[in-house]
């Protein structure tokens, strides 16, 4: 690109290259503003300041960056599904910018290595830190050269180089909705319930959820969102209610509260239940 060129000159009047030859071998273009590239990769535990005092992190790129992913990671799926539905779309772009992707993206790039943050949060925090500042890193591309270098990255960096879309569609990760469909497709009551929230030692919310099938526990997760904490919690619950004794259980407990509706709404009883057939329908989890 003549643009890579007229920037590679520039690069060489400048006394510190470093930087912007790390970002160019992670991006395929030079860095025009810097210093955005640099904050996307400050956590908040850094506590680094501004000339002016103020404290910086990559918290503000994280939520620009998560906004502008979405609407490319949307076109690109939209453009090579062209036959697919909306839901199927949903569902496939989800796939893409769910946390455990992103953190596997950050990672395959390098970005793991380059974050600033404590030694501490580092460690605990390695469900979110490295898909945050890759989000953030999004959010330093777009003010620093628009949209159509976010495309550029997205599509040529990420998607030609780590993501298999056809693969990827066929992908099944959201544990809450094919618990969710399991509970219903065997007529079981499925809860989810937040049992705790506290923070960490920088003040981050912690999640932890229960799921309960019949009102009883199957499975509890932790993490730093809601959602995170459901998802692991289903995980567990997915491979709880492959156990037949489990599945015995929470069935005798339906047939009691069944037992106690009225006569006539009465769903299937134990007896009339094939116990490894409700057992095997979670062959595919």
């Amino acid at each position: 690109m003549l643009q890579n060129f007229i920037d590679k000159i520039r690069l060489s009047f400048r006394k510190e290259k470093e930087p912007y030859l790390c970002f160019y071998r992670i991006l395929g273009f030079y860095p025009h503003n810097i210093r955005l590239y640099n904050q996307a990769l400050l956590h908040k535990s850094s506590f680094v300041r501004s000339e002016k005092g103020k404290l910086i992190n990559n918290e503000r790129l994280e939520f620009l960056g998560d906004a502008v992913l979405d609407a490319i990671v949307a076109h690109l799926v939209y453009e090579h599904f062209s036959v697919k539905g909306e839901g199927f779309l949903t569902n496939t772009r989800s796939k893409i910018v769910q946390r455990e992707t992103l953190n596997n993206l950050a990672e395959g790039l390098g970005l793991d290595k380059l974050i600033k943050s404590t030694s501490h949060v580092s460690s605990s925090h390695n469900s979110y830190l490295s898909g945050n500042a890759f989000e953030a890193l999004i959010g330093a591309i777009y003010l620093d050269r628009g949209y159509k270098y976010c495309m550029l990255f997205i599509r040529k960096r990420i998607i030609n180089k780590y993501i298999d879309l056809d693969k990827l569609s066929r992908k099944e990760v959201n544990f809450k909705s094919r618990l969710i469909e399991w509970g219903q497709k065997n007529k079981v009551e499925v809860v989810f319930k937040l049992v705790d929230q506290n923070q960490d030692s920088i003040g981050s919310p912690i999640f932890q959820s229960e799921v309960q099938i019949e009102g009883i526990s199957a499975g509890c997760g932790k993490g730093y969102s809601k959602k995170e904490s459901q998802q692991l919690a289903s995980k567990l619950a997915l491979n709880k209610v492959k156990d037949q004794d489990f599945i015995i259980q929470i069935l005798s407990i339906k047939e009691q509260r069944e037992s106690e509706t009225p006569a006539g709404d009465t769903e299937t009883a134990l007896e009339d239940v094939d116990v490894e057939t409700v057992a095997e329908d979670t062959e595919e989890v």
